[in-house]
């Protein structure tokens, strides 16, 4: 009787768990940096911090943050407040566009990481 060998992937445990730090780092960083805005901010309601933590649950759980993938999870996260009457569209787009202009920040961070 012949024994099944079982395949085994090429790539070890090692960098799996690298990226998954390297992805709670950086939703850590970009929590800090949302924060940091929201106090910065005279009026902040409360839709505004579901979506930031829409946004970061999304980042959370991307396998590699790059500035498209970062872009990308943000603009998914604002679509749901998109149709929603007690929302104003120039308030989503100030409040997207301040989440994405915190990527330089988070890049600076990620590359100190990866050295």
């Amino acid at each position: 009787m012949a024994r099944k060998v079982k395949a085994r992937s090429k790539i070890g445990i090692a960098p799996k768990i690298i990226v998954a730090g390297i992805a709670a780092v950086v939703a850590g960083i970009a929590g800090a940096h949302f924060l940091d805005s929201a106090k910065k901010r005279k009026k902040l309601k409360g839709w505004m911090l579901k979506m930031k933590d829409e946004a970061l649950e999304r980042i959370e759980q991307l396998k590699e943050v790059t500035e498209p993938a970062y872009h990308k999870a943000i603009d998914e996260a604002a679509k749901r407040y998109l149709t929603l009457k007690h929302i104003d569209q120039k308030e989503l787009a100030a409040v997207t566009k301040e989440l994405k202009g915190h990527w330089k920040n988070i890049s600076r961070q990620i590359g100190k990481l990866r050295k």
